[in-house]
């Protein structure tokens, strides 16, 4: 099978994306001394290795078709949930097994099965045991090991000279040039400016679109829920 199209959805830029940041002037006080670039994004990593789990949400609109991730990401455990129109998917993430279900266009379009396959799963749920490829790869994107994708690099990545209205964080922005399979777009990141120092929303903007991650509920304790029927991975892809 190969890796999910989302398993970095909101990891990688949220690639079909674009939204406006109103701001105000920056203040000199906040949980940064200095604040730069590069001291808020390693004043966030720092913050970032404390926590134990963050309810993300991503609203995307390209073209006329809307679509929204909703996930949770914690220590050993994490959920997600793509919905575009009837592509939807869910993957869930034990500590001993992941599970990947999802409706027809969903397990085709978007995580690529083949039809014979997505028929051998159906309405059920392919499990994935702990310590083979599949499971590292969505346990990987779906834990809090994950966390620290969720920043810039320091290069490239400038702090805006206004804070965000809405919030009073600290805006840092960069821009991704396109490859063969994503477009060029710019990047917004809103980072809380009171300890602790954490993102708190993403917009990125591109030629096709707009999207809009907000990031919530900073150490929560994560309990998903076993799919009640599952297929395993060896019945569906045969070696």
């Amino acid at each position: 099978m190969p890796t999910s199209r989302f398993a970095r959805f909101f990891l990688s830029g949220l690639t079909i994306a674009v939204a406006t940041v109103i701001a105000t002037p920056l203040a000199s006080q906040g949980a940064v001394k200095n604040p730069s670039a590069a001291t808020v994004l390693a004043a966030a990593a720092k913050a970032l290795k404390s926590q134990t789990g963050v309810h993300i949400k991503v609203s995307t609109v390209s073209g006329k078709v809307d679509s929204s991730v909703v996930a949770d990401l914690g220590t050993t455990s994490g959920t997600e949930t793509y919905v575009s129109g009837d592509e939807t998917f869910t993957i869930v993430v034990t500590p001993t097994y992941a599970y990947l279900s999802g409706s027809k266009t969903g397990l085709t379009t978007l995580m690529g099965l083949t039809s014979a396959e997505q028929k051998k799963v159906g309405s059920e749920a392919i499990a994935m045991k702990e310590g083979t490829t599949p499971y590292k790869t969505f346990q990987s994107n779906l834990t809090s090991s994950a966390f620290s994708e969720l920043l810039p690099t320091a290069k490239g990545t400038t702090l805006e000279s206004a804070r965000d209205k809405a919030t009073g964080g600290y805006q840092l922005s960069w821009a991704t040039k396109a490859t063969s399979s994503i477009p060029a777009s710019t990047s917004v990141m809103v980072v809380s400016a009171k300890s602790p120092t954490l993102p708190l929303n993403e917009t990125v903007t591109t030629a096709n679109g707009k999207s809009h991650t907000t990031f919530t509920k900073w150490g929560e304790k994560v309990k998903v829920t076993k799919p009640s029927s599952t297929i395993a991975y060896a019945s569906v892809f045969k070696s």
